[in-house]
């Protein structure tokens, strides 16, 4: 297929042509939403979707999960490898959720892709990665925090076609009804991405059809083209030089660890490298991440720093470099436990934050909570009988910028353009109650000149006579880090309430039984400081105060404001 030089193209056109490709994968994403069976995804939005050229370069991509970004490329690619240009048909619908290859990352994030040909030949793929409740595995919901090697963690799809030239392919969509434990919702998952990927193939048919094929694929060469500039440009802007940082990891869930982690940044002009060589290597519990995780972290972290209102696609990419050896922490083969990859996914942005918050203090803040913090809840529903799964992530406390104070009760950097369950949703469809929704207010912690931003407490109340809890809660030994002074932040926990009186904290657990009318709490940390605490106006101290943000004995020991018990005026400062 003939492709328009970039040169030759209406500036204008092009123009309109980016805004066209941006919408529909936007439009793609929506459908999904809208069509899924899972609050997972239509109220949690734990999905991305996006188109790539021919060859499998991200174009653009929807919103969603930010950590997604650097996944739909490689399962275009593996796709290609797979089966090859003549191997694809027009009405094919492809699936891949294999860890080590192809752009999956834990078993029930699983990607659709939809080859589009115009006049008989290939020219472009439509794709999304959606998280699917049950894909199996040992654990309700799928992903555990005990698992021990991939084949306890559900059904492996390594790259295979559901529908074949528009037939679906019974006897594969058969084998995932007869290995999940809720087959309506996993097949309604999958019927609705597919969807959303044929609309996706449809509007970009109407594209061709009105500028003609050569002039959109000549646009879409412009923009990755364009992506490469601009991101070169603001690389350039960077301060040049070697930047290291190190961390631990808590634990792999089944009693190993800590685990030792880092990275060299080294900046050049036209050139960011990020080489994890002597990292732990992996580990025999799921929190291993893969390539495909490690590669995503380090592209959520080199657009925050370059341009991050560029629209991503491939192009953007061009300047990043990733050094790490096989087999570690962060590049995990086969058959290692991936299941809960997310926390150490994680580290691989917090690495490459906590080596340059000082460096690019105006883009990036002190440390935050980091985790996903998720959770399983799965019983017998009491009023139905059947099995119920609750899958949620949860929402923590940022740290504090250069100028202002960290944000309070937002998703972790990984889960970026999510929410968490509502609770009318999940009272409704499972058995439990929610007892409490509020912040979490440790008594000294993300003190600074900015304070970090508090984290929340969610409690759920069983009113199903078991319920089994399943949850991973990373930085519960090792706590958010400050930045020039500033405090450290607060550890998460996952807090078990029982009726005798017997309180439980843990940062990870799996399958841990709560009788009627127990409680699990979900507890998030609070977010690193900015400054010194002692730098912190007053008057903004004694606001914090009343506001019940900070302790009265915190304002006194951490920021040295001394309050009237009774009136909370201030009167004396010991500074």
């Amino acid at each position: 297929m003939a492709i328009a030089p970039v040169r030759d193209l209406d500036p204008f056109t092009v123009e309109i042509l980016k805004d066209s490709l941006i919408a529909i994968g936007d439009e793609m994403f929506v459908a999904l939403q809208r069509t899924s069976q899972s609050p997972i995804i239509y109220e949690v939005l734990d999905f991305g979707s996006g188109l790539t050229d021919a060859k499998g370069q991200l174009i653009t991509q929807g919103n969603g999960v930010t950590v997604f970004i650097g996944t739909l490329s490689p399962a275009v690619r593996f796709t290609l490898e797979k089966f090859g240009r003549d191997g694809l048909a027009p009405g094919d619908v492809v699936a891949t959720n294999d860890p080590y290859e192809g752009g999956g990352t834990h078993l029930s994030d699983v990607t659709l892709v939809v080859p589009i040909f115009h006049g008989g030949e290939l020219i472009a793929f439509a794709a999304s990665k959606a998280h699917w409740t049950e894909v199996g595995g040992k654990d309700a919901g799928s992903w555990t925090t005990d698992s021990t090697e991939i084949f306890q963690e559900g059904l492996q799809l390594p790259c295979v076609k559901l529908w074949n030239a528009g037939q679906p392919v019974q006897s594969v969509i058969d084998v995932i009804s007869a290995n999940v434990r809720l087959p309506d919702m996993t097949l309604g998952d999958m019927h609705a991405q597919a969807a959303a990927l044929h609309l996706g193939e449809a509007r970009f048919h109407q594209l061709c059809d009105k500028y003609s094929v050569e002039v959109v694929l000549g646009s879409m060469q412009g923009l990755l083209d364009y992506g490469e500039r601009a991101t070169r440009l603001a690389l350039s802007a960077l301060p040049n030089g070697v930047y290291e940082a190190e961390d631990l990891i808590d634990d792999d869930g089944i009693g190993n660890g800590p685990f030792r982690v880092r990275v060299k940044v080294t900046i050049s002009d036209d050139e960011f490298v990020c080489d994890f060589t002597g990292s732990h290597e992996q580990v025999p519990g799921p929190v291993n991440c893969s390539v495909t995780g490690l590669h995503s972290g380090a592209r959520t972290l080199f657009m925050a720093v370059t341009d991050p209102n560029i629209p991503v696609n491939d192009g953007c990419f061009r300047p990043l470099c990733i050094v790490c050896p096989p087999g570690t922490i962060f590049s995990a083969e086969r058959p290692a436990p991936v299941s809960t990859y997310w926390e150490t996914l994680n580290y691989v942005t917090d690495l490459l934050w906590k080596a340059l918050a000082s460096v690019v203090p105006d883009r990036l803040p002190a440390g935050h909570f980091l985790s996903v913090c998720g959770s399983v809840v799965a019983g017998e529903h009491p009023d139905t009988g059947e099995l119920f799964l609750l899958v949620d992530p949860h929402a923590g406390g940022w740290g504090a910028g250069t100028a202002k104070d960290g944000e309070q009760g937002l998703m972790c950097v990984a889960d970026g353009e999510t929410y968490m369950v509502p609770i009318e949703v999940l009272e409704t469809r499972y058995g439990v109650l929610v007892d409490r929704y509020a912040l979490d207010i440790p008594p000294s912690a993300g003190m600074g000149r900015h304070r970090g931003g508090r984290g929340c407490v969610r409690a759920y109340r069983a009113v199903a006579d078991e319920i089994f809890v399943t949850a991973t809660c990373g930085r519960h030994k090792y706590v958010p880090w400050g930045v020039d002074g500033g405090g450290d932040g607060s550890h998460n926990e996952v807090r078990f309430l029982h009726a005798d009186g017997r309180v439980v904290a843990l940062g990870k657990c799996a399958r841990y039984r709560l009788a009627r009318d127990e409680v699990v709490e979900i507890v998030t940390g609070t977010g690193g400081g900015f400054g010194s605490p002692l730098e912190r106006e007053p008057e903004r101290v004694r606001e914090d105060v009343l506001d019940g943000y900070v302790t009265r004995q915190s304002a006194e020991q951490d920021y040295g404001v001394v309050l009237d018990p009774e009136t909370l005026d201030i009167i004396g400062l010991r500074r």
